[in-house]
């Protein structure tokens, strides 16, 4: 990667329901709201990442299935969000397909990376982009992870936390064996904290004496305003910046941005 290369990161989890889209929508937003230009690659069928940007399907005309199967370059597969600086390449249910349309191609992993990598993306100036993984370990997922700098992990507060994790960090080590040496575990962000419950507490306890520094402090708590931005297709931070969960976020960005060494006004916060 050059100098000029963006932070490429995939935020991922092979369990559903554990704050993904929440996580790329919302730190996505927080990173644009400092002056950084962000993409959100939208890798999931169901293409949520993509609605709760107000991006709808009737407007996505280009999605990332076009740039995986290398019919669009990425510049045609961007579109502007409602939040300054922040793009997303959308999905839709054609999506699904790409295991089977690409299963006799012998560089499928490579998919991803190749768009990314390629003169006309460096050209969009992204400085970050952040890779919204689909809730399983399939092609996607593994593109995503062959293409990313690193692995940003949301693990909800509950029983069975580590041990989902634990195969998510063998996927890690198996693509970075393999296919991308650069690529670490970026951190793991607690979501749906409740501070109030035992297992939440227990749950960030065992996380914690587990993997030291690579959890973040900041943890993502329950909050209704997360859980209703999405029915208003905004993010939480533009939907009620001040609510604990837009707060949150807020303070996740900034210390992703310390621990990428990046300087930044990290105190500035969304008006509006």
């Amino acid at each position: 990667m050059s100098a000029n290369s963006p932070h490429i990161i995939a935020v991922s989890n092979q369990k559903g329901g554990v704050g993904k889209t929440t996580t790329a929508i919302n730190l996505g937003t927080a990173l644009a709201a400092v002056g950084r230009k962000v993409l959100i690659i939208d890798l999931d069928s169901q293409g949520n990442a993509s609605t709760g940007l107000g991006v709808f399907p009737e407007n996505r005309e280009l999605t990332t299935y076009d740039l995986l199967l290398g019919e669009a370059p990425l510049a045609d597969v961007c579109q502007e969000t409602p939040v300054p600086g922040l793009f997303v390449a959308p999905s839709t249910v054609d999506l699904s397909s790409a295991d089977v349309d690409l299963v006799e191609d012998k560089n499928r992993v490579l998919r991803l990376r190749q768009a990314l990598g390629s003169q006309a993306a460096q050209d969009c100036g992204f400085e970050y982009i952040l890779i919204d993984c689909p809730p399983s370990l399939n092609l996607l997922t593994i593109n995503a992870m062959v293409a990313a700098k690193s692995v940003l992990v949301p693990l909800q507060c509950e029983f069975f936390a580590l041990e989902g994790l634990s195969q998510l960090m063998l996927t890690v080590r198996e693509v970075r064996q393999s296919l991308n040496p650069a690529l670490e575990l970026h951190g793991v962000v607690l979501t749906m904290y409740d501070k109030r419950n035992n297992l939440s507490r227990q749950v960030e306890e065992d996380v914690r004496s587990n993997l030291g520094d690579l959890v973040y402090e900041t943890t993502i708590p329950r909050n209704i305003r997360l859980s209703e931005a999405p029915s208003h297709s905004i993010p939480a931070l533009i939907y009620d910046h001040r609510s604990a969960g837009a707060i949150a976020y807020q303070k996740l960005a900034a210390e992703l941005l310390r621990r990428m060494n990046d300087p930044v006004a990290i105190t500035e916060r969304l008006t509006g």
